[in-house]
């Protein structure tokens, strides 16, 4: 059991309660938890500590931005921007996400259960040994790993918006130059961007696809087999350059 500390954020200015949160860590407390959050942006930016954050609440935007060890589970819905620039540590999210989730994304781990907006996992990209990872249960919008470049994005489309499990956005890895999207259940190739292709999971993928889908499982209580039964197709770019050919040289 670690040193726990409660942080009532109701009407508290975002740069006030930041403060609160490192402050706590500096005092030694390991599991922080934050009442009342809304729309306070920034929440553990920077952090290193290996330290849970629990929040109740709906976050504002860049929550986990440039973070790099902390756990941070979300009770609600996150606003735009979570896991920007994130380089390691995890953030749950029991709802939920706006826009570019994973911004420029290095490592670490970004569980959604929900729906997603546009342009997540844009500029994401592996860092030397770092790997990062989103795994969306819901849908996503326009834009999927825009200019993907390393990592890992996981698309369940489990839990759509209005009962729907199959709305998709369209360009799906458009300029997309590295990393992999494994997407569950059928795909409409019309929807993927230019410089992308769907390609049948070889026996590596299936191994790397079942770890991380039963980590997100036992994360947001789900069934991990009931996913791993629907059948799963992959996304990798055509090019590590897919527009060399739009410069002189």
């Amino acid at each position: 059991m670690c040193e726990k500390v409660n942080i009532d954020a109701q009407g508290m200015p975002y740069k006030v309660l930041n403060e609160k949160v490192y402050d706590a860590i500096k005092n030694g407390y390991r599991c922080i938890e934050l009442s009342n959050v809304n729309g306070q942006r920034y929440i553990a930016d920077g952090i290193k500590n290996h330290v849970k954050i629990t929040i109740n609440g709906v976050p504002g935007n860049d929550l986990g931005i440039f973070m790099n060890g902390p756990t941070i589970i979300v009770n609600n819905n996150v606003q735009d921007a979570v896991g920007n620039t994130m380089n390691g540590g995890k953030i749950i999210v029991k709802g939920m996400a706006g826009d570019v989730c994973g911004y420029g994304m290095r490592g670490g781990k970004l569980f959604i259960l929900k729906d997603v907006g546009y342009r997540v996992g844009i500029h994401m990209k592996g860092y030397k040994a770092l790997n990062p990872i989103i795994v969306i249960g819901g849908n996503a919008g326009d834009f999927l790993a825009e200019y993907m470049a390393g990592g890992i994005i996981v698309l369940l489309r489990m839990f759509g918006r209005q009962g729907e499990n199959n709305i998709l956005g369209d360009y799906i890895g458009a300029g997309m130059h590295g990393g992999t999207v494994y997407i569950r259940g059928e795909m409409n190739k019309k929807r993927i961007g230019k410089g992308a292709t769907l390609m049948e999971l070889t026996e590596v993928d299936k191994v790397v696809l079942e770890e991380i889908i039963k980590e997100y499982a036992a994360d947001l209580e789900l069934d991990a087999d009931m996913i791993l039964k629907e059948q799963f197709t992959k996304l990798i770019p055509l090019s590590t350059r897919p527009y060399a050919r739009l410069y002189t040289y």
